[in-house]
C-alpha cells in the first residue's frame, strides 16, 4: 500500500485532532504515518494508534507561545529561524527519502511547503475557506479584524478600514522570511503571500460548502468536517450538574489567550446561567478566581459536552466552530485572529451567532450577546437548520474517497509550483 505521512503541528489541538481523523478515514486504504516536532498534544498520535517519527527542532512550550503570538499580531518576529526551517527542511528530506510517501498531509507546518516542492511529493493542505484571506475580503465575506480595532483607525469607514486590512495582511509576508531564505537555496521561488505558501497541490475543506460559500480554485475539495474527537469519558461533576439554569460552553480550543479568557471567567460571575469551561491548561499560571456558577475543567470530549449546552461561546477555530454547530445551538464568538473572526461571520450570517470584537469585550457584552441569544427562537431555529446541513455533510467516505482517487492508483498530478 501507498503511505500517507501525517505532518501537524502537534502543539495545537485541532491540528493535531483533525489529521488524526483524516488518518482513521485512511488507515485501511494507506499506509499512515506520522512526522512530528513536539507539543503537548503529540501524544495523542500514538493514543490513536499511528506510529510517529519525531524530528527536530524540537517545539518547546515557550516555542509553541511564541508561534501562536506571531501568529495573532501579538508579537513582531518569525516564527521559526532561518536555520530551523532549513534543519526542518533537510530531516524532512531525508525522511521523505526513506519512507517514499505518496502524499503529505498537513494544516500548518509550512517547511512541508518547501519540502515537498524540492521532493515533487504531492503537498495536501487541510484548510479551510476562510484562510482564502485575499478571496474572502474580494467576495466581502470578511470584515475588517480586530487587530485594527483601535482608535483613531476605528473611527474610518468600513471601506478605508478593509483597504487597510488588505495592506496590512501584505504585510505578513515578512514572516515568511526564512521560508524564502530556505527555498532560495534549494533553487526554488520565493513565497510571495502567505496563502502561497499554505496552498497544497491539493487544498481540503472540512466543512459544508454552504458554510462560507466562497467560490473555489480547481484545486479546493469539500471533504467531511474534521470534528476532533478525544476519547475521555464526560467528567462526573458534569454529569452531575443541575440544570436549573441555562447551561453556557465556554471552549477557547489550544490557541486562546489567558487574559481574554480570564477576562471572561470572571465577567461571568453571578449571571443566570451555568458554566462549563474546558479552559483549564490556558489559564495554569494565572490567579484567576472562579465563580461559584462556572466549571474549569481540563479537556473535555467536546463532541460530547458541547451538546449538553444551550449556548456556546467559543474563539472561532474551525473544528470548535463545527462542534458547536453539530451542537445546534447559538454561538457567541470571541476571536483571536482573522480566520476565527472570519469564521464566527459565516454564522452570523447564517443568523444564529454574535461576534464580540476582542478589544471590546466587557462582562455585560458578553452577558447582554448570551441572554438575548438565549431568548432568540429565530436564531435557534436557524441554529438547529444548519444543525441539519453539518450532519449531511458528516460523510468520513469522503475523505477516503478523495485520497483513494488522488493517490491510491498511479503518479498524481503536481500544481505547478
Amino acid at each position: 500500500m501507498q503511505t500517507l505521512l501525517f505532518s501537524p503541528g502537534a502543539y495545537n489541538l485541532a491540528e493535531t485532532t483533525r489529521c488524526i481523523e483524516v488518518a482513521k478515514a485512511c488507515r485501511h486504504d494507506f499506509n499512515t504515518l506520522f512526522m512530528s516536532y513536539g507539543g503537548e498534544f503529540e501524544p495523542l498520535i500514538t493514543q490513536a494508534g499511528f506510529a510517529l517519527e519525531r524530528l527536530e527542532p524540537q517545539i518547546t512550550s515557550a516555542k509553541a507561545d511564541h508561534i501562536y503570538k506571531v501568529d495573532q499580531g501579538k508579537k513582531i518576529g518569525y516564527m521559526f529561524s532561518v536555520d530551523e526551517v532549513e534543519m526542518q527542511v533537510r530531516n524532512e528530506l531525508a525522511l521523505f527519502e526513506r519512507v517514499k510517501p505518496a502524499a503529505v498531509v498537513t494544516g500548518f507546518n509550512m517547511s512541508n511547503s518547501i519540502s515537498c516542492r524540492v521532493a515533487q511529493v504531492p503537498l495536501v493542505w487541510l484548510t479551510h475557506s476562510t484562510w482564502m484571506l485575499h478571496s474572502l475580503l474580494e467576495a466581502r465575506l470578511g470584515t475588517w479584524p480586530d487587530m485594527l480595532d483601535f482608535p483613531p483607525l476605528n473611527w474610518l469607514p468600513d471601506a478605508a478600514l478593509l483597504w487597510l486590512t488588505k495592506r496590512a495582511f501584505a504585510l505578513t509576508t515578512l514572516i515568511l522570511r526564512p521560508y524564502s531564505q530556505v527555498a532560495a537555496t534549494y533553487g526554488q521561488a520565493p513565497f510571495t503571500n502567505v496563502e502561497q505558501i499554505w496552498t497544497g497541490d491539493y487544498n481540503l475543506l472540512a466543512e459544508p460548502a454552504e458554510f462560507c460559500e466562497l467560490p473555489l480554485p480547481p484545486s479546493y475539495h469539500y471533504i467531511s468536517p474534521l470534528i476532533g474527537r478525544l476519547d475521555l469519558p464526560i467528567p462526573e461533576e458534569i454529569l452531575q450538574l443541575p440544570r436549573d439554569k441555562p447551561l453556557v460552553y465556554f471552549a477557547m480550543g489550544s490557541s486562546g489567550q489567558p487574559q481574554v479568557i480570564a477576562k471572561i471567567i470572571t465577567g461571568l460571575k453571578d449571571r443566570p446561567y451555568r458554566v462549563i469551561a474546558p479552559v483549564a491548561r490556558l489559564l495554569k499560571g494565572l490567579n484567576v478566581p472562579i465563580p461559584d456558577n462556572v466549571l474549569v475543567t481540563d479537556w473535555l470530549p467536546a463532541h460530547k459536552v458541547n451538546p449538553m449546552a444551550d449556548i456556546s461561546v467559543i474563539h472561532g477555530g474551525i473544528g470548535t466552530v463545527m462542534t458547536a454547530c453539530l451542537a445546534g445551538k447559538p454561538v457567541v464568538g470571541i476571536s483571536m485572529m482573522f480566520e476565527q473572526e472570519a469564521n464566527i461571520d459565516c454564522l452570523v450570517r447564517q443568523g444564529f451567532a454574535r461576534r464580540i470584537r476582542k478589544n471590546r469585550l466587557t462582562s455585560e457584552k458578553l452577558s447582554l450577546a448570551i441572554e438575548t441569544l438565549l431568548a432568540d427562537g429565530e436564531a435557534q431555529r436557524k441554529a438547529q437548520a444548519f444543525q441539519k446541513v453539518v450532519q449531511a455533510s458528516l460523510d468520513p467516505t469522503s475523505i477516503t474517497r478523495f485520497f483513494v482517487g488522488a493517490f491510491g492508483n498511479g503518479q498524481p498530478a503536481l500544481a505547478d509550483r
